[in-house]
């Protein structure tokens, strides 16, 4: 378990000490925080799925594996 120190505007801190008991508050901020993150993570996945099919992008990614190795070989010249 971790302690965070964050940081509420006023109104709202006051908000929330009226609306959720004392020992309820930890809960409640982790609960905003897991669905809140969720969605972000959601996101990224969706936009992480859409780049892997999106199929002009994957015919360049083809094209330009030709050059994977470009410069990489150790051939030493002939003497």
């Amino acid at each position: 378990m971790h302690k965070i120190l964050i940081s509420l505007p006023d109104q709202l801190a006051k908000r929330m000490k009226a609306a959720i008991p004392e020992r309820g508050r930890s809960m409640v901020i982790a609960s905003l925080l897991e669905a809140e993150i969720a969605k972000r993570e959601k996101k990224l996945y969706e936009c992480a799925l859409a780049v892997e099919n999106d199929a002009d992008l994957n015919a360049d990614m083809e094209a330009w594996d030709l050059t994977i190795e470009d410069g990489l070989h150790n051939d030493k010249p002939k003497q």
